[in-house]
């Protein structure tokens, strides 16, 4: 190892995870005011208080994410925050489970990334004026509990919402004709994709410095999470040192699914390949059928000859459409190299909805800057893109507009899937505002007498 790459690893194991999270809204929520004042209940909500420091964190919280305060009222906060006490409390009633080892591993995660902001954990204790770190760690525990019982109580409340085509056509037709919403352009897009041979001796060579990485780790002491920080490729745990908690159920490549589970708590394994790159694992706990685990992703280097070679074979793939040879759609399937839309003769489908059209203006920006001008049934030059799931991946593409609609107002045949997702929106509104005030009335609520005359969007004063 040479010296600076050692040195460099030194100066990232004294904070290895530490940008490991960027959730840092909780953490803001804890914040002390600056100002002394006297902190007492203002409200009560089932098993949870609410002081009167905590609308003042909350305000800090909105001043930390940007955005203005000057308008929002004690009120206001004081309402957002019985709410979210609300939805906690019935969650724990519902028994909605939330695992505290992932409650914790989300703790650990934003105080490592604090301290590395800040440089200390003595830094970061006197900044958020708390006295030691295990009660700072147990507040910030809480406060993630809390927050995720409540998202799961919510997502249960609308889960269960479902809607029937005749309701979705109910709902349509009483929305005045001057009154329906207008849609944006929309275009179906097809494509091809050609994704470059990487040489056997570039995947060698990745293959053997990740085993150089195995062998360091585990002979040497080296730190995973250090290497992880270094020289991972994957956007999504690098900053975490390699760090994912993972289910039977997390939507992973199957390949990385299959090692993980194969492995025993600290055993690293040998490199393998899926579609992101190549990777090693080591497991740091097992709990059942959930694992906490690190990994490091790299890709092969890809020569210059093999671009140029996977760029003129797709123009001539696109040379073969435009003299009439051959359809698109038949092109897609046999000469594409990606397996989700080859089989589809290149159509795309919306990943939010599965349907097949999309939005100009929700386009990703180099997808918008290929298909804005393009018309419908042209076919876009081949280009390189860079896929952001998958760094490193480079691949090339052409396009093709199948169909384009231009804004227009909501017609029920050809817009149903978005008409239908609009309906079912408003009836989880309905659920949610009916389950709020069912669950009001159920529990036990109290509101200090200075804040009894709010104005709250909810009857929370249960006059």
């Amino acid at each position: 190892m040479g010296q600076e790459t050692a040195v460099a690893e030194n100066a990232v194991e004294e904070n290895n995870e530490a940008a490991a999270a960027r959730d840092t809204t909780e953490v803001s929520q804890n914040l002390s005011s600056d100002k002394v004042k006297i902190d007492g209940v203002i409200a009560v909500v089932g098993d949870y208080i609410i002081l009167e420091s905590d609308i003042d964190k909350s305000y800090i919280d909105l001043q930390n994410q940007g955005n203005s305060i000057k308008d929002i009222t004690r009120c206001q906060l004081l309402g957002k925050l019985m709410e979210d006490k609300l939805y906690a409390h019935q969650a724990v009633q519902d028994s909605l489970e939330v695992s505290d080892k992932q409650i914790m591993a989300q703790t650990e995660q934003q105080l490592n990334f604090l301290v590395g902001q800040v440089g200390t954990m003595e830094k970061l204790l006197a900044y958020y004026k708390k006295s030691d770190e295990e009660s700072f760690k147990e507040e910030l525990f809480q406060i993630n509990k809390i927050r995720m019982l409540a998202e799961n109580m919510q997502t249960k409340i609308v889960d269960e919402i479902e809607i029937t085509p005749e309701e979705v056509r109910q709902w349509f037709n009483n929305i005045p004709e001057d009154e329906r919403p207008v849609f944006g352009a929309e275009l179906e897009i097809s494509q091809i994709v050609k994704e470059p041979e990487v040489p056997e001796e570039e995947k060698q060579k990745v293959v053997d410095r990740l085993n150089e990485m195995k062998r360091d780790i585990e002979e040497n002491g080296s730190s995973f999470a250090t290497k992880a920080i270094l020289y991972s490729k994957d956007p999504g745990s690098s900053s975490k040192g390699g760090y994912y908690h993972v289910t039977r159920n997390t939507g992973f490549a199957k390949e990385f699914m299959d090692v993980a589970y194969s492995l025993q708590e600290g055993e690293i394994s040998e490199p393998f390949e899926t579609d992101f790159g190549w990777h090693i694992i080591m497991v740091d706990k097992i709990m059942g059928q959930e694992l906490d685990l690190r990994h490091i992703l790299i890709n092969p280097e890809i020569p210059a000859e093999a671009l140029a070679k996977a760029k003129k074979e797709l123009e001539e793939v696109r040379q073969k459409i435009a003299d009439g040879e051959v359809s698109f759609s038949d092109a897609a399937r046999e000469f594409s190299d990606e397996k989700e839309t080859k089989f589809e003769g290149g159509q795309l489908r919306n990943p939010s909805n599965m349907d097949t059209r999309f939005e100009l203006t929700k386009l990703d920006p180099t997808m918008y800057n290929q298909v804005r001008n393009l018309e419908t049934g042209k076919i876009s030059p081949v280009y390189e893109e860079e896929d952001p799931r998958k760094p490193g991946k480079v691949t090339f593409k052409i396009i093709k507009v199948t169909n384009r609609y231009d804004d227009h107002k909501a017609d029920y045949v050809k817009d149903y899937l978005k008409i239908k997702d609009l309906a079912l929106k408003e009836k989880q509104i309905k659920a949610v505002k009916e389950w709020m005030e069912k669950t009001i009335t159920d529990t036990y609520i109290m509101v200090n007498a200075d804040y009894k005359g709010c104005d709250f969007s909810n009857n929370w004063v249960k006059k």
